[in-house]
């Protein structure tokens, strides 16, 4: 009887078909109605002046881009939650269903909650703390910010819309040359060798 429980024991986890490794940065940014400002050249001695309204509605979009392909995937969301995080890895896993998806992604408290669940799908892999120049998807973030510097939407509506058409103008291969750090290329590249 001791020798079937350690048989049992010492048996191998049968091999589950995850179909094939992608890998992916995410994060998430917010985006609102107070204008966001950027430097301006003037002449000596002249301060910039740019539009500004004092008003405070926002929303988030969580976003996964895989630097190697440009393959990406957004969801716009209301908050920065544990909640939100949880329906966007769903969507995520659904919409990636016949892979594994190994995830880069910061520290965020929404990200190691202990309610959280994470999908069969997908790994996540956590940068270390306070080192947001490693992940790839904060160029993506940076540029889609400067498209919007100093725009100003009247109703959070109009930004949202703005912001999904920006989304969409980015090609697959305009998400790759903007996110394809060196060392994250290589490390794939190592991995799948």
């Amino acid at each position: 009887m001791l020798q079937d429980k350690l048989t049992e024991v010492q048996a191998e986890p049968q091999p589950v078909d995850a179909g094939p490794v992608r890998i992916f940065c995410e994060d998430e940014s917010r985006f609102g109605l107070l204008p966001i400002q950027r430097r301006r050249i003037t002449v000596s001695g002249v301060k910039p002046m740019g539009p500004v309204q004092y008003q405070f509605e926002n929303f988030y979009v969580y976003g996964t881009v895989e630097p190697t392909t440009g393959e990406s995937f957004f969801l716009e969301l209301p908050y920065l939650n544990t909640a939100n995080f949880q329906i966007f890895l769903n969507e995520f896993a659904d919409h990636y269903q016949d892979t594994l998806n190994i995830v880069l992604m910061d520290n965020g408290s929404c990200h190691k909650a202990k309610s959280l669940m994470i999908p069969s799908n997908v790994v996540c892999l956590f940068l270390p703390p306070y080192s947001p120049e490693l992940n790839p998807i904060e160029r993506l973030w940076q540029d889609m910010k400067a498209q919007l510097a100093w725009v100003l939407a009247a109703q959070i509506d109009e930004l949202e819309h703005r912001v999904a058409r920006i989304i969409r103008q980015y090609s697959k291969a305009a998400l790759q040359s903007l996110t394809s750090y060196p060392y994250f290329v290589q490390a794939v590249n190592a991995l799948c060798a």
